[in-house]
C-alpha cells in the first residue's frame, strides 16, 4: 500500500502561529481546504494538496504553527506540563519538513522579527546542514506595497535570502512566490503524474468515536493527531493510497454533533471553530462516494448516530458501518451487535457492517477491502436483457399493487438509467398508479438477485410511454414521481 503523490515533491509551509500559513495554503491550492480563523492554533492535523503552476504540479503541507520549541525539537522533559496535542502538532511538523523538498518559511511582516521567528530560522538551518537554499523567507500580510520595504527590509537578518512578499488575504504576489517555487524544485521530482480514477470515502461520525485512529491504522502510519479529546480534528484531511491497485481517497472529518451546531455552547472561540469543521464534515460527504460511519460499539447507538445515516442516504451516498473500539467488548457475538445496530438503523440494513479495533489495528484491513467490494457495487449496471427475465419473474411473484385510483397499474418498461449510485426506472401508464410499497419490493428483490451491497438504489416512477423519441403523459402533462430506496 502506497500514496499516489509520493513522487511528488513536498512543498511545506512552517512558521510560529497566525502568520497566515493556512491562508497560503489555500490560496496557493485554490481550495477552501484548510480552515482560517484569527485564533492561534487553528490548524491542527497537516493539510495536504496539490498545486500546479506553469505545468510543474508539487504537494503542498500547511503545518500547524509552532509554540513550544521543546516539543519541536522532541525534548520536553517528561515531567513538563505541556499540551498533548500541540506537541503531537510540532512533532508532526519536524517529520514534515525532513521530508520536503521547499520549504516556506511564513513570518508576519506586520509583526516584524519576533525572538520564536529568529530561533525557528536557526533552526531550520540545523536541520537542513545550512542548505538555506531548500527555504524561501515568506513575508505575508504586506498589504500596502508603497511600505513594502519598510515592512520587510528587518527580514534581512535572518539570512535567508530575499524575502518574497505577498498578501494572502488579497493574493498580491502568490505568482511571483509560485514563480520562485517552481525555479527551485529538483527537475527530477517534478514529474507528471496522470490522473486517475479514485474512490473518495469520507470517515465521519460523532465525535471521539476513533475516527482518526481508525485512518492512522489504515495508513500504517500517525498522520493525523490522536487524542481522547473530542473535537481535536477541525479540519477535513485527505489522504490517497493505493491498495490492490486501486487509488482510495481517505477523508477525515470533525466529529458531527448536536451541541457542535451551537456556537457558544463551549468557549466563544471552541464553538465557532467546531462550526466550522462540521459543516466542512458535512460538504466533505457531499463530495465522497462512500460514507465511513464509526460507531463506539461500547456506547448505545444514538438519534444522533441516525440522523448521521439519514444525512448519508439523502445525499445517496453508499454506506459502511464500522464497529469500533470491539478490543474493549467482552463477550465478541457479532449477530447479536449486528442485530442491535439495525434495531436502531432498520432503514440501513443494506449497510456491511465490520467490527474492529482501530487503536490494536484488529480487523482493519477488512475496511479497504470492503470500500473497494462496495465501490464495484455502486458501479454495477445490469443488461436490459436480465432486467426483463427479472422482470417477469417479480410480476409472477408478486402483482404490481395499485395506490390511488381504480385503475391496476401494468409494468410497460423496466431498465437501469445510471450507476454511481445505481438508478432504475419503472414505468407505468399514464393513468395507473403504483403503490410505494412495491417500490420497496422492487429494491429488495434488486439486492437478492444482485446484490449492491452497502449502496442506496433509486427507483424512478414515470408515467406515460415513450413515441418516437418523446414523453408522452397522460392529459398532456408531465407527471414523474421520484421514489428513493
Amino acid at each position: 500500500m502506497n500514496t499516489p503523490n509520493q513522487n511528488l515533491p513536498q512543498v511545506v509551509i512552517f512558521g510560529r502561529t497566525n502568520v497566515g500559513k493556512s491562508t497560503i495554503f489555500n490560496c496557493l491550492t485554490e481550495k477552501q481546504q484548510a480552515i482560517v480563523s484569527d485564533i492561534a492554533g487553528t490548524t491542527r492535523d497537516a493539510n495536504a494538496g496539490v498545486a500546479e503552476w506553469r505545468g510543474r504540479r508539487f504537494e503542498l503541507i500547511d503545518t500547524g504553527g509552532i509554540i513550544n520549541l521543546d516539543n519541536f525539537l522532541g525534548t520536553a522533559g517528561k515531567r513538563e506540563q505541556t499540551d498533548m496535542i500541540q506537541k503531537k502538532i510540532e512533532e508532526q511538523a519536524r517529520l514534515h519538513l525532513e521530508r520536503a523538498a521547499l520549504i516556506l518559511f511564513v513570518v508576519d511582516a506586520k509583526d516584524g522579527i519576533l525572538p520564536v521567528d529568529r530561533q525557528l530560522a536557526n533552526l531550520l538551518k540545523k536541520i537542513l546542514n545550512d542548505h538555506t537554499e531548500r527555504i524561501l523567507l515568506v513575508t505575508n500580510k504586506v498589504d500596502n506595497y508603497r511600505r513594502q520595504k519598510d515592512q520587510v527590509v528587518e527580514f534581512h537578518k535572518l539570512a535567508l535570502g530575499e524575502p518574497i512578499s505577498m498578501s494572502a488575504a488579497t493574493g498580491s504576489g502568490t505568482g511571483d512566490l509560485l514563480d520562485l517555487i517552481v525555479e527551485r524544485l529538483p527537475a527530477e521530482t517534478a514529474s507528471e503524474e496522470p490522473e486517475v480514477e479514485e474512490i473518495k470515502a469520507v470517515i465521519i461520525g460523532k465525535p471521539n468515536v476513533g475516527k482518526s485512529s481508525l485512518l492512522n491504522s489504515l495508513l500504517g502510519e500517525e498522520r493525523v493527531i490522536v487524542s481522547p479529546i473530542a473535537h481535536t480534528t477541525r479540519e477535513p484531511q485527505d489522504t490517497l493510497l493505493i491498495y490492490k491497485d486501486k487509488t482510495i481517497r481517505l477523508i477525515d472529518t470533525a466529529g458531527i454533533s448536536r451541541k457542535g451546531r451551537q456556537v457558544g455552547y463551549k468557549k466563544k472561540h471552541d464553538g465557532q471553530l467546531e462550526k466550522v469543521g462540521i459543516e466542512k464534515s458535512l460538504k466533505s460527504l457531499e463530495k465522497a462516494d462512500i460514507a465511513l460511519l464509526v460507531l463506539d460499539i461500547n456506547d448505545e447507538i444514538t438519534h444522533q448516530d441516525a440522523k448521521i445515516v439519514e444525512e448519508i442516504i439523502e445525499r445517496q451516498k453508499s454506506l459502511i458501518i464500522i464497529g469500533n473500539k470491539w478490543d474493549l467488548i467482552e463477550t465478541k457475538d457479532v449477530k447479536k451487535h449486528t442485530r442491535e445496530i439495525f434495531s436502531h438503523l432498520p432503514f440501513a440494513q443494506w449497510a456491511p457492517v465490520l467490527f474492529l479495533s482501530a487503536k490494536t489495528g484488529a480487523k482493519t484491513k477488512h475496511v479497504l477491502e470492503t470500500i473497494i467490494t462496495v465501490a464495484e457495487q455502486r458501479r454495477k449496471e445490469i443488461s436490459a436483457s436480465v432486467l426483463n427475465t427479472f422482470l417477469m419473474k417479480l410480476v409472477k411473484l408478486h402483482r404490481p399493487t395499485r395506490g390511488k385510483g381504480t385503475v391496476n397499474p401494468r409494468i410497460r418498461r423496466f431498465e437501469q438509467c445510471g450507476v454511481n449510485p445505481p438508478v432504475f426506472e419503472v414505468r407505468i401508464g399514464a393513468k395507473e398508479n403504483l403503490d410505494k410499497s412495491y417500490t420497496h419490493f422492487i429494491a429488495n428483490r434488486l439486492r437478492e438477485k444482485f446484490g449492491f451491497s452497502g449502496t442506496p438504489i433509486r427507483v424512478w416512477i414515470t408515467k406515460g410511454r415513450k413515441i418516437h423519441g418523446r414523453q408522452e403523459h397522460g392529459r398532456g402533462e408531465t407527471d414523474i414521481m421520484d421514489e428513493e430506496i
